[in-house]
């Protein structure tokens, strides 16, 4: 497999979206200079940056962090999915259960440690995400309500709702989910 080249990414998904550097940097509020160096590889942006270019082009955070699989690499055995952990929380894991890069779904595996939640703040995305509860309790909040979700409910979150995931208990969440955009 190759490395992952972050800044290619993002041009490449800021192309597919037909958006210019400079509409990029104002809906993300990340210089159009810096932008640039990035997409070069001449910048290593920062969890923060990331997080805005990764809303601004609606798309979730973990898509910066996937690479392309050959076509013989269809399937991703248990032992070695790649495994997504965000810099400022050890404590939320994805694990990536789809080989390659789709530019419009992602299949994952997110596992909240307890008391921990799978953001800072809401997200929302231009896409729907389906998500079933493989383990434990979790409670999701949809806007400006909440909905306790236990081992083996489903959910369809559709696209613009801010929502995020929170484990308040003292037990493992795991959920299995898929964002199709």
């Amino acid at each position: 497999m190759s490395d992952i080249n972050i800044g290619k990414k993002i041009a490449q998904i800021r192309t597919n979206k037909n958006l210019s550097v400079r509409k990029l940097a104002e809906l993300s509020h990340v210089t159009a200079s810096m932008l640039s160096q990035i997409e070069r590889g001449n910048a290593n942006p920062s969890v923060n940056s990331l997080k805005s270019i990764a809303s601004a082009l609606e798309v979730p955070l973990f898509t910066f962090f996937t690479s392309e699989v050959a076509k013989e690499d269809l399937i991703v055995r248990k032992d070695s999915r790649k495994k997504v952990i965000l810099p400022e929380s050890d404590n939320v894991i994805y694990e990536i259960l789809a080989p390659g890069f789709s530019d419009n779904f992602e299949f994952a595996i997110m596992t909240l440690e307890p008391n921990t939640s799978s953001s800072n703040g809401d997200i929302s995305h231009i896409g729907y995400e389906l998500a079933y509860v493989l383990e434990g309790e979790a409670t999701v909040y949809l806007d400006n309500e909440e909905f306790t979700m236990s081992k083996g409910d489903s959910i369809k979150i559709s696209a613009g709702i801010n929502h995020r995931w929170e484990n308040n208990t003292n037990e493992d969440v795991k959920v299995i989910f898929a964002v199709i955009l």
